[in-house]
């Protein structure tokens, strides 16, 4: 499943722990992510996915869910 992983990706890119990130949670205010950790955070995603993200789609991330629709929509 597409959460798993980047839940995991989140974890490593974040230093995080596990429970702490659900669906729900937002990358920025919840996991206290800045700019440079979202850029590192889209590299990681396009590489573990094989996916690119575009910039405007990138800015539009705001939620772990979102990540996962993106990836389930760009793998449909």
């Amino acid at each position: 499943m597409s959460f798993e992983k980047v839940k995991s990706i989140l974890v490593e890119e974040l230093d995080l722990d596990a429970d702490e990130v659900t669906l729900e949670s937002k990358i920025k205010e919840d996991l206290g992510a800045d700019s440079l950790d979202m850029v590192d955070l889209i590299m990681s995603i396009e590489d573990e996915f094989d996916v690119k993200v575009a910039e405007s789609d990138a800015s539009s991330i705001q939620t772990v869910g979102d990540i996962v629709n993106y990836i389930e929509q760009y793998n449909a």
